[in-house]
């Protein structure tokens, strides 16, 4: 047996997810599908992170065990067999004890958001349009009062199969770039942490706009982070504007 990484992007617009779903087109469906063809058995997949609905990803990781070593040219295989939205980076046989999801030391994620009064369609697909006022200092300094572990029982769904809400972050910024074609500006939240619980990222940003728009306090943000139940923090923000950036892992 040989175990085999994969890196792999793709754009989360028509997935339902990463895990596969009766009925549903999802990443790992697909993958798993365009494996089992080349490989003539069942593929069984183990990723870095299980992205929801409508989330992109960058740079995933997954890694599968297969009988003997894989096929030169795998990754153009897979590619001929998946859609245009996903897109296989690189295959390469890695260490037999290898495993995407266990191994992996932290995830980065990048959320999208443009800052603008019009629409860019451009970006629609990929960033959160937000026409309303943003108070860049206090996102800043909600970002800052992430870095650091913390309980963030606030930021995921109540009914939940977590039963550790203690993460922590390793990184927190944002950051501000043109827009596609330059037409608008978009601020970027970058979270890198240990791990991430579900919708986790996406209810950050969603309280952190309420504060950035003057209808939270920070004094009101910082102290969801001591373990608060979920109705006290924001909406969750859409899944289109949150890119999974990268899986680091130990000799990364």
């Amino acid at each position: 047996m040989a175990t085999v990484r994969v890196d792999l992007a793709y754009h989360g617009a028509r997935f339902a997810g990463w895990a596969t779903q009766p009925g549903a087109r999802t990443v790992q469906g697909e993958l798993e599908a365009a494996l089992g063809r080349i490989l003539g058995a069942p593929a069984p997949l183990t990723v870095a992170g299980r992205t929801d609905a409508g989330v992109h990803a960058w740079a995933q990781v997954a890694s599968l065990r297969i009988a003997g070593e894989p096929p030169g040219e795998l990754a153009r295989a897979l590619n001929s067999l998946t859609g245009p939205d996903l897109a296989i980076l690189g295959v390469e046989r890695a260490a037999d004890d290898f495993d995407a999801r266990r191994d992996a030391r932290a995830r980065t994620y990048c959320y999208r958001v443009l800052t603008e009064r019009v629409p860019n369609p451009f970006e629609s697909g990929i960033s959160l349009f937000w026409p309303h006022r943003v108070d860049r200092n206090a996102l800043a300094g909600c970002a800052d009062a992430l870095l650091g572990t913390h309980d963030f029982t606030a930021f995921t769904p109540t009914q939940t199969e977590h039963i550790r809400f203690r993460r922590k972050i390793l990184r927190a910024e944002w950051h501000e770039k043109p827009a596609v074609l330059g037409h608008g500006t978009v601020l970027e939240l970058w979270l890198e942490a240990d791990a991430f619980m579900r919708n986790m990222v996406r209810v950050l940003v969603g309280t952190m706009l309420e504060v950035a728009s003057g209808r939270r306090t920070f004094e009101d943000f910082t102290s969801l982070l001591q373990g608060a139940p979920r109705e006290r923090a924001g909406d969750t923000a859409r899944a289109h504007g949150l890119h999974l950036a990268s899986v680091r892992y130990g000799a990364d």
